[in-house]
């Protein structure tokens, strides 16, 4: 495919409220969206949104807004929704979501309430940000006002020790807990086999990407990987993961690393492709005042996904 022109377009946009985890927090996202034209008519578009503090380095996110504005162009060109092109499968309708709150500190019943009614059947809330025993009371209290239906998946983002990690998935027993993500400051194999051992649901790898060689897939320790296409330089690398995760029995879910829309398209696309039947973390274009384009929408918990060729991204 020839490339006519190549142009990158700057965008800095508003939270509407601070994004908040045990590594600090986001007013503004800032980026650049890239926008290939082919000689033949066709326009693809990526997102490199870099944040660094996640491990998500500038070279990982212009990398992967490269790869995505290509294949843009190239599913384009072959007729067929990006998640279509990337499984070989018949195209997706949408991808169940959770939604996503922020602190459990900040959590209210009538949060619960909310996403409960708004067809969620999961809610992310982060944890590690406030002492240990003020975030166990907050879950026990939370837990006993859940909506019928609705579970919690969790978030610490690498904050605890193993004792801390240990006493608060102690406490978790018995609760309506759907995951556990990144418990560890310091993730070893070892240390997080121990701690799943504990659980009853799955503990999640996200940011500890290190881990992931083949002896994790050997002899995993955790029951579940989230993948942030930025983070592996690009939609291609992170199927390839999610293919030797499920192939290892290994849980995927894919998430945004709070791309814009046109971002998130790709993610809705990468995770139709890679674990159609999971529950994702993509709902986050309603943290944003405003947006490089229109976000897939979301109704009763499920996004849509567009069926137009290629990725479907509208820019404003």
């Amino acid at each position: 495919m020839k490339i006519a022109a190549a142009d990158w377009l700057p965008y800095a946009l508003p939270l509407k409220r601070p994004w908040q985890t045990s590594r600090g927090e986001l007013n503004q996202r800032e980026g650049r969206l890239l926008r290939l034209q082919s000689a033949d008519g066709l326009t693809g578009w990526g997102d490199c949104a870099p944040l660094p503090e996640y491990g998500i380095s500038e070279d990982a996110a212009a990398a992967f807004a490269e790869e995505c504005a290509h294949l843009d162009l190239v599913a384009q060109q072959a007729r067929l929704p990006l998640n279509a092109w990337l499984s070989g499968e018949p195209p997706a309708d949408v991808v169940t979501v959770n939604r996503n709150f922020g602190p459990i500190l900040k959590c209210s019943t009538e949060a619960l309430i909310d996403a409960a009614n708004a067809g969620f059947s999961v809610l992310k809330l982060k944890v590690g940000i406030a002492p240990v025993s003020d975030e166990i009371a907050a879950l026990r209290q939370l837990a006993g006002v859940m909506p019928t239906g609705l579970r919690l998946r969790l978030d610490a983002n690498r904050a605890w020790n193993l004792a801390d990690a240990q006493s608060f998935i102690a406490a978790c027993a018995g609760l309506p807990i759907e995951g556990f993500e990144e418990p560890l400051a310091e993730p070893a194999p070892v240390l997080l086999q121990k701690l799943q051992s504990t659980a009853a649901f799955p503990l999640a790898i996200d940011e500890s990407i290190h881990l992931l060689d083949a002896h994790f897939f050997r002899h995993p320790p955790v029951r579940r990987i989230v993948i942030k296409p930025a983070r592996h330089g690009g939609l291609l690398a992170s199927v390839e993961l999610a293919l030797r995760a499920r192939a290892s029995g290994i849980e995927v879910i894919v998430t945004s690393s709070l791309e814009s829309a046109c971002g998130l398209l790709a993610c809705a696309h990468l995770a139709a492709a890679v674990a159609p039947d999971a529950v994702h973390g993509l709902a986050t274009s309603e943290w944003f005042s405003e947006d490089t384009g229109a976000a897939p929408a979301i109704v009763g918990g499920r996004m849509t996904i567009p069926s137009v060729p290629g990725l479907g991204f509208q820019s404003r």
